[in-house]
């Protein structure tokens, strides 16, 4: 049965569809020793290499699932590159190979999912399904009613509106927001279009995954209800299959 390389690559937990299309893009994956081209199918048997390493193609070997929620501290990257020094992979030091669940700028701290689940992480990361993101931010200049305002009814920054959010103030210099996008940087970019800085950003919860008591740089493992309860949310259907 063919199925495309990407979506194949995503299942195998070598890396998400969107990171599997840069890798193909890039001719860093072969198929049958030759290079990848975006939307090729593959069928079982086919030898695929990824990054210089073969990807076992039995689906009996898929590696078992794995989440994790990781209390990411300032000054770690959230990539798979090898060649930042300072790459989540390597800091977190798991046993099985994973990625980030989408991006938690460097300057920033706070819970970040890891998987190598990757049709999970697509459904996680669409936009279209207005997953919750709570953060905690301080700022430079004490947060007005005003302020709050803009940042609830939406900020014009790269190009675009921001979506309307739940925003509270927690105290003279801090307040929490939810967000149901994720654009890049977003949370700075809106508080620098309303005239402010940020100057620690936290976030605290995705979807029904909060960070809770998790100390900085450690990680647990997502399961049982609160697994089933995050796949709910994400659309998977009993069997594992996710709605379209």
């Amino acid at each position: 049965m063919e199925e495309r390389l990407n979506k194949w690559l995503s299942q195998m937990g070598v890396c998400s569809r969107r990171e599997a299309d840069r890798l193909i893009e890039a001719g860093k994956v072969l198929v049958d020793n030759r290079p990848a081209s975006m939307g090729q199918k593959v069928t079982p048997g086919q030898k695929v290499v990824c990054n210089g390493k073969m990807v076992r193609v039995d689906r009996s070997q898929r590696p078992r699932p794995v989440l994790l929620a990781v209390n990411k501290p300032k000054g770690i990257v959230c990539t798979t590159e090898k060649r930042e020094k300072d790459n989540i992979v390597d800091f977190i030091g798991y046993p099985e190979r994973i990625y980030p669940v989408g991006r938690l700028d460097k300057d920033s701290e706070g819970l970040i999912l890891m998987t190598n689940d990757g049709e999970l992480m697509n459904e996680i990361l669409k936009a279209r399904n207005y997953h919750e993101k709570e953060y905690e931010v301080t700022i430079n200049r004490p947060v007005t009613n005003v302020f709050l305002k803009q940042m609830s009814e939406g900020v014009e920054i790269l190009d675009t509106v921001t979506r309307p959010c739940k925003v509270k103030r927690t105290g003279v210099y801090t307040f929490r927001i939810i967000l149901t996008q994720g654009l890049n940087r977003q949370i700075r970019r809106m508080c620098e279009a309303c005239g402010y800085r940020v100057r620690e950003l936290k976030r605290l919860r995705i979807m029904n995954i909060h960070l809770g008591s998790l100390p900085t740089g450690k990680y647990r493992e997502i399961t049982g209800e609160e697994l089933s309860k995050l796949e709910k949310l994400a659309g998977r259907k009993p069997g594992g299959v996710y709605h379209g």
